[in-house]
């Protein structure tokens, strides 16, 4: 996001714990300002000054959050609603957070809007649920939360994820031979790519007012709403001789969910989606084959962030809760 945020005319500073530090793909990152704090340890002064707030921050996928469902609610529901808090008693007027359609869990194969009933199925979709509920009691005047409901995101960026669907099944493919589906490829996901998903997050953040004000929006593509097994033909279409192949005893995974994009697309016109998955799959392969990408990197800790976390930890680095001990 800082390159687009800082081409839009945006002062950009980050502020993060860095577990993820070193763990970059192709070039080097943009050098921002930055605070080195763990969210739960924020004080008003860390958000005077500041116009908006886009928060990314949580423990980011289902894997990672079950580790201990304890501390992804500590981290990522508590530690956001702090923030919050923070944030309106500091005068920041708006409030971006990143949620997730994750929350609609196993809606099935009819299109969810943002009224559909929420039934999380997880400790990182319920973290969404719950912290979404109480960033609307904040709103104010003074103070607009605006919830960004992501699809699933995919694409290549300056911190790559080897874990999220799309990527991961190109991975594979590049660096086995084989697209390895652990499910029976039938689950719904919409998807979105990185560029589309942060031209969504400046759309809302230069929105009117009246149009974003503690609402929620689906953040993605009406036509980008696939089957694994559909995102696993457009890999084998982008990486030259691989071969499809799934796990043995891989049932349906209950998470499988279609959504309607409609509400983004009316009110914010400035967001222009422009990939999609065939596209972005093709994008993802003729990157790791131009950095050399080999299965250890696929294997390792860098582009995982369960394994990341569980590095830090084994080595001592970060303790029982994910603090760092130095």
């Amino acid at each position: 996001m800082v390159p687009v945020l800082r081409s839009a005319g945006h002062e950009v500073v980050g502020l993060d714990t860095d577990f993820f530090k070193g763990c970059t793909f192709g070039k080097a990152e943009a050098t921002i300002a930055e605070i080195r704090k763990d969210i739960r340890d924020l004080s008003p002064r860390d958000l005077r000054g500041f116009d908006a707030v886009i928060h990314l921050a949580a423990l980011s996928n289902d894997p990672l959050g079950e580790i201990n469902p304890e501390l992804t609610f500590d981290i990522n529901h508590v530690g956001s609603v702090i923030l919050g808090k923070l944030a309106k008693d500091a005068g920041v007027r708006r409030f971006l957070y990143s949620s997730s359609c994750s929350m609609y869990g196993s809606a099935g194969s009819s299109f969810v809007t943002e009224e559909a009933p929420l039934a999380p199925l997880t400790p990182y979709a319920i973290s969404k649920v719950k912290t979404e509920e109480d960033l609307r009691r904040l709103a104010g005047d003074d103070f607009s939360p605006v919830y960004m409901r992501n699809a699933t995101v995919y694409g290549v960026s300056p911190r790559l994820r080897a874990d999220l669907v799309l990527n991961n099944l190109v991975l594979w493919a590049h660096t086995t031979g084989r697209i390895r589906i652990l499910s029976d490829g039938t689950p719904w996901r919409p998807i979105i790519h990185v560029q589309d998903l942060t031209n969504a997050f400046l759309a809302a953040l230069v929105g009117p007012v009246e149009v974003i004000h503690n609402q929620a929006f689906n953040v993605g593509i009406d036509t980008e709403n696939y089957q694994v097994r559909d995102l696993a033909e457009f890999v084998r279409e982008a990486v030259p001789g691989c071969s499809i192949e799934y796990a043995e005893g891989g049932g349906p995974d209950p998470r499988s969910y279609r959504v309607d994009f409609g509400k983004i697309r009316r009110q914010l016109p400035d967001f222009h989606p422009k990939w999609t998955a065939r596209v972005g799959a093709r994008e993802l392969y003729e990157a790791v084959k131009k950095e050399g990408f080999t299965l250890a990197d696929f294997q390792g800790r860098k582009y995982v962030r369960l394994a990341q976390i569980k590095y830090l930890i084994s080595k001592g680095l970060i303790d029982g809760n994910f603090r760092w001990r130095n």
